[in-house]
């Protein structure tokens, strides 16, 4: 299952491919400062980060995760080249089944992608020590937003995206385990929030709120995490279309028949059930009402929220990003129902909540950079001694 002798061809590609925007970013700020440089890596970095992302949940959805079944190369080779023959075996013995041309060629695409967004971020979080290092050793009076930034939050997002490999190698390797698939998803989503809080930390917005406003936001961010964590659970069950209706789950059935007990039984293998049966229908069909109860209390906190945000006064355009997100959130869902799980909408609607979990992230850094602002302004002026 693990084959790690093509580990440094792959690293060697994944640096290859960063070097494009990494000469991009030098070329376009040659004249910029060291906060903004590294910002605009930031900024970079999360705009591949959510492409890599929507590439992963293509590789899903094209049920292309087991198109090289080992790690982290694809029999042994870096490339599906060099595995030819293993694949035409593997597609002739099973024509249908997870190992073909195509679907080989997907995965490690992700592969690629993913070990070019590792050097971008292994690039950021030297160049944020570097800063750091020159900062200290040569203090600046010079205002300079990444002073205010600690390297260790890059350190933490090298950290995060190393961990996010070990899950993507374990998805493989486990063959799909749903526990480990849905864990590989919220750790894309966590890097996409890190990358985001960051980037509003080398450009800060202070964002002054009232206490129950900036406690509404944590409790809308949970809760976003937790509908997330269960969308990923109905995908990697692939229990999208246990419902065929909506707003009623079945024909003329708003509350079917469900079985709580298998469909959220965590550590079992793909289509088990508790028991070591299979997974019966009635577990999909509650995995999925589970989502779109969940669905239901997050778009009612996020209108309660995005109407008192904007009540305020203080929000700018957060409210209407917010609302669009939403919106785009509800006909995506209900298009994976009533058009049977195009490959089109389940990209969309992973798309739409990645986009609201990096907007509820660099709000919040706003939210605590304008609390950061008060508590500053709070304290005291001592006098200076004579």
């Amino acid at each position: 299952m693990f084959d790690l002798s093509p580990l440094w061809q792959l690293a060697a590609l994944g640096a290859l491919i960063a070097c494009g925007p990494l000469l991009w970013l030098r070329l376009r700020s040659r004249a910029a400062t060291p906060g903004q440089r590294l910002r605009a890596l930031t900024v970079l970095t999360l705009f591949l980060t959510f492409d890599l992302v929507l590439f992963g949940a293509f590789t899903r959805l094209t049920d292309s995760g087991l198109g090289c079944p080992d790690w982290p190369g694809c029999y042994g080779s870096a490339s599906p080249l060099g595995a030819r023959d293993e694949i035409h075996a593997a597609q002739t013995a099973m024509p249908s089944g997870p190992v073909t041309h195509g679907k080989a060629w997907v995965e490690m695409i992700h592969r690629y992608l993913a070990s070019a967004v590792g050097v971008l971020i292994l690039v950021l979080c030297v160049m944020s020590w570097r800063h750091w290092l020159q900062r200290r050793a040569a203090p600046s009076t010079r205002p300079d937003a990444a002073a205010a930034v600690s390297p260790a939050w890059a350190t933490l997002t090298l950290i995060w995206v190393c961990m996010q490999g070990a899950f993507g190698a374990l998805t493989v390797t486990m063959k799909l385990f749903p526990a480990i698939v849905t864990l590989h998803l919220l750790g894309g989503m966590g890097l996409l929030m890190l990358l985001a809080w960051q980037a509003q930390g080398y450009s800060p917005r202070p964002l002054r709120l009232n206490p129950g406003l900036r406690a509404g936001a944590w409790v809308l961010m949970l809760l976003s995490v937790l509908q997330v964590a269960l969308g990923g659970w109905v995908s990697t069950n692939y229990a999208v279309l246990a419902c065929s209706e909506f707003p009623a789950c079945q024909p003329g059935q708003w509350w079917p028949a469900m079985d709580f007990e298998h469909g959220f039984t965590l550590w079992r293998e793909l289509g088990v059930g508790k028991g070591g049966g299979w997974l019966p229908f009635e577990a999909l069909t509650a995995i999925h009402m589970t989502h779109r109860l969940g669905a239901l209390l997050v778009f009612s906190v996020l209108l309660l929220f995005a109407w008192r945000l904007a009540a305020s006064g203080e929000a700018g355009p957060w409210p209407r990003r917010l609302l669009l997100v939403a919106g785009w959130q509800l006909l995506s869902g209900m298009s994976n129902v009533v058009l049977d799980w195009p490959i089109l909408a389940a990209l969309a609607h992973t798309g739409g909540a990645a986009m609201l979990l990096t907007l509820l992230a660099a709000l919040l850094a706003q939210i605590e950079q304008g609390q950061r602002s008060v508590r500053a302004q709070a304290l005291p002026i001592r006098p200076v001694a004579a």
